[in-house]
């Protein structure tokens, strides 16, 4: 679907919704961790060709216990395989609202930004002509104080 300009709410208790919904997957993966970067670093890192040779290691050990040593535990081997498959479907998902989050709320961001522009420009020309309108320009100018001449004009975006 093409974008066009974005006109919805979130409800308050559609907003208090999606916090339960993402608490529920909290409570229901308990066993979630942060790793620091230098962990990150130091971690073998799982694609499709990593999880297809983690499923034939699965495989193989199932198969033919014979071939590990009898303290290799093949059970939590494969309980790590399977928390690897659905953790892996889990964030497919998440990712892909994520991104559709995230685009929204750019253009959303983009649509609030060119209409500030524009409430900006009509503020500063209303200033000129009406008795108590310049702090209320001034304040909105405040954010391109920094910026100088450089100010990105409402005409600059797409709206």
């Amino acid at each position: 679907m093409p974008y066009e300009n974005i006109s919805a709410t979130v409800s308050d208790q559609a907003m208090t919704e999606i916090k339960g919904a993402v608490a529920a997957i909290y409570k229901h993966l308990p066993f979630l961790i942060n790793l620091t970067p230098d962990e990150r670093r130091k971690r073998f890192k799982m694609g499709d060709k990593s999880l297809a040779f983690v499923r034939n290691s699965v495989t193989a050990t199932q198969n033919n216990p014979s071939i590990v040593p009898s303290n290799f535990d093949i059970a939590e081997f494969n309980r790590d395989y399977q928390l690897t498959v659905a953790l892996s479907e889990v964030l497919g998902l998440l990712e892909q609202l994520t991104e559709t989050v995230d685009d929204t709320l750019l253009a959303v961001g983009s649509e609030s930004m060119a209409s500030s522009l524009l409430v900006y420009d009509y503020a500063k020309a209303a200033a000129r002509h009406s008795p108590g309108l310049k702090s209320v320009a001034d304040q909105l100018g405040e954010r391109f104080k920094a910026l100088g001449k450089r100010r990105p004009r409402a005409s600059d975006t797409a709206a």
